[in-house]
């Protein structure tokens, strides 16, 4: 038998200051339970999480500190924002939808 790994949890964290700017690191990353252990300590956190399977795969393959690669620049930078966009929202009192 074998197994799906196209339907195993995956998580990545990243870690990016605007003030400094530069590139987002990869501050962690996993699939299956600590996937989930990323998961529920974020939500434990009030961190904003978005879904993204295919970027997710991507950055869970580099190695933690590192900066996300070129190729997933606009992706990161379209979560980022909407991110940004949704602490903005919270701190006024209101939700995006």
């Amino acid at each position: 038998m074998t197994q799906n790994h196209s339907k195993r949890a995956v998580a990545v964290a990243l870690k990016h200051d605007p003030q400094k700017g530069g590139t987002p690191t990869v501050t962690a990353g996993g699939y299956g339970h600590l996937a989930e252990k990323i998961l529920e300590l974020a939500f434990a956190a009030g961190i904003k999480v978005r879904q993204d399977a295919d970027l997710a795969e991507i950055l869970a393959a580099l190695d933690m500190d590192s900066e996300i690669p070129p190729e997933a620049f606009a992706a990161v930078a379209e979560i980022l924002s909407y991110v940004y966009e949704l602490n903005v929202s919270v701190e006024k009192g209101f939700v995006l939808s």
